[in-house]
C-alpha cells in the first residue's frame, strides 16, 4: 500500500490511522503533521511505522497519498506555500472545499479526490463517499469499510450534508434520557436502556433486504406507541423543518 501522509491530525485523522493499524497485517508507513501534536505523538508511540514530521512539507515529501484534514476555515493558512508534486495523490477531507478551490491553494496538477470518512473507519465499518472515483483512494477506503464513489461534486455535497445530521442523533438520544430522568428514572438506568434500545435499532440496519421505510413499518403496531410518536412528533412540519435545515447546509457546502 502507498505511503500515507496526514495533514491535520484531529478525530478523523486519528481514526484513519487506527483503522489502518487495526488487526495487524501489512500496513503503509504513515507520516503525520505536527498540527494536533498531542494526538500525533500518541499515535506514533502506539503504532510502529507512524511518524510525526517536523512540518507539513515533510509530510508531503515523504508520502505518496496526502490526506488533508484541517478545518475548512484554516486550510489556506495551513497549506500556504506547500509544494505538491503532480505524482502525489491528494485526498481532501474538508467539507465545503471544492476540488478547484484546493487545487488553486496548492497550485498542483496532482489528482485531488474528496472523501467523507466517519469515525467508524477506526473499526473498518465506515462507508466513505469519494469524488471522483480514483483507484488508489477507493482501495484505501475499501480497506477501512468500503468506498462509495459518486460522479460529481453536486452529489458529493448532498452526502456531506447528510453527514451533518450525525450529532443530532446523539442529541436526540440524550433528550430521551433526560426526559426519563425528569420522570424519576435514575440517570444511569435511563442511559443504559436508551443505549440498548437504539443499539438494537442499529443492528436492524444490517438487514439490507428491507428499505428503511419498510423497517419503520415492520417495527410499528397500528395505533401503537411507535406510530403515535411518529405521527404526533415527527409529523409533516417536523420533517419539513429537517429538510429545510439540510437545504440550508447544502447551500453553504456548495
Amino acid at each position: 500500500m502507498q505511503r500515507i501522509g496526514i495533514i491535520g491530525v484531529g478525530e478523523i485523522g486519528k481514526a484513519v490511522v487506527e483503522g489502518l493499524r487495526k488487526e495487524g497485517g501489512a500496513s503503509p508507513e504513515v507520516f503525520l503533521s505536527p498540527r494536533g501534536a498531542r494526538t500525533a505523538g500518541e499515535l506514533s508511540e502506539r503504532f510502529e511505522g507512524v511518524r510525526v514530521c517536523a512540518g507539513n512539507q515533510e509530510v508531503v515529501d515523504r508520502s505518496e497519498v496526502v490526506i488533508i484534514a484541517v478545518r475548512r476555515q484554516d486550510h489556506r493558512e495551513a497549506l500556504a506555500g506547500l509544494k505538491v508534486d503532480d505524482d502525489k495523490t491528494v485526498v481532501n477531507l474538508m467539507a465545503g472545499v471544492a476540488v478547484d478551490d484546493l487545487r488553486r491553494t496548492l497550485a498542483t496538477g496532482a489528482p485531488i479526490v474528496r472523501a467523507i470518512p466517519l469515525p467508524a473507519v477506526r473499526e473498518r465499518r465506515s462507508v466513505t463517499v469519494t469524488c471522483p472515483s480514483h483507484p488508489v483512494v477507493d482501495a484505501l477506503f475499501d480497506e477501512l469499510g468500503g468506498a462509495l464513489p459518486v460522479p460529481d461534486e453536486d452529489a458529493f455535497n448532498v452526502f456531506s450534508a447528510l453527514t451533518g445530521t450525525f450529532t443530532a442523533h446523539y442529541a436526540y438520544l440524550a433528550t430521551l434520557t433526560s426526559w426519563a430522568t425528569g420522570h424519576g428514572i435514575a440517570p444511569d438506568a435511563a442511559e443504559r436502556y436508551v443505549r440498548g434500545l437504539f443499539r438494537n435499532v442499529g443492528r436492524s440496519l444490517n438487514d439490507e433486504t428491507r428499505p428503511l421505510h419498510q423497517l419503520a413499518a415492520d417495527h410499528e403496531t397500528p395505533k401503537g406507541n411507535n406510530e403515535r410518536i411518529r405521527t404526533t412528533w415527527f409529523d409533516p412540519s417536523n420533517a419539513a423543518a429537517l429538510e429545510s435545515a439540510l437545504d440550508g447546509l447544502l447551500a453553504d457546502l456548495q
